[in-house]
């Protein structure tokens, strides 16, 4: 079966903002340090709640609106101020939370090759998925250009999982996500595959 390719913007202004993409501006996010320049990309992975697709959560968690009651585990994370750089639905709608120039909270305690504090110097993609299931085909029809477009733009380095900046305290994206598809695109730096 094939999925039709999700347009990706072609170009990011200099404001750091993808053209085309749905624009839902997050307040969890703040100035890089002087000088710091992106290198890193993170890939993550978020359900809400845990192993459920679809809704408003992720949107409302990323703006600071999530409804505690509204489900018994938003309890627990309704007070947490984070965000990512990007979110990619299961359908493979492509959202933008933060400008590529700013620092989005995506990466909390963390390390990449003995550098601390990746939010300074990484941009976060959120996929909705889960450790316990495969990302959906419109996913990857939807990250393979938009990590071609980042790395393009910016001196990428790498492009790893928030396990490998945050081992023993992170999962995601977890043990079904293809990495070996990221091989595919041939000039992204830092294959895991």
């Amino acid at each position: 079966m094939s999925f039709p390719r999700p347009a990706v913007a072609a170009a990011i202004s200099d404001a750091g903002w993808l053209d085309g993409v749905l624009r839902i501006e997050s307040p969890n996010c703040d100035e890089r340090p002087e000088g710091e320049t992106v290198s890193l990309i993170v890939v993550h992975a978020i359900s809400l709640p845990p192993a459920c697709f679809g809704g408003d959560a992720i949107v409302r968690l990323f703006s600071n609106r999530l409804d505690a009651a509204a489900h018994p585990y938003f309890a627990q994370i309704a007070g947490l101020r984070v965000s990512a750089h990007f979110l990619i639905r299961r359908d493979g709608e492509l959202v933008q939370f933060v400008s590529c120039r700013q620092r989005a909270w995506h990466a909390g305690l963390s390390c990449w090759q003995g550098r601390p504090r990746c939010n300074d110097f990484s941009l976060g993609i959120e996929l909705e998925g889960c450790d316990q299931l495969p990302f959906a085909e419109a996913q990857y029809a939807c990250l393979l250009p938009l990590l071609r477009l980042l790395c393009a733009r910016f001196p990428v380095t790498a492009v790893v999982g928030h396990s490998d900046i945050a081992p023993g305290r992170k999962t995601d994206p977890g043990p079904f996500f293809d990495w070996c598809r990221l091989a595919s695109i041939g000039s992204l730096p830092g294959s895991l595959c």
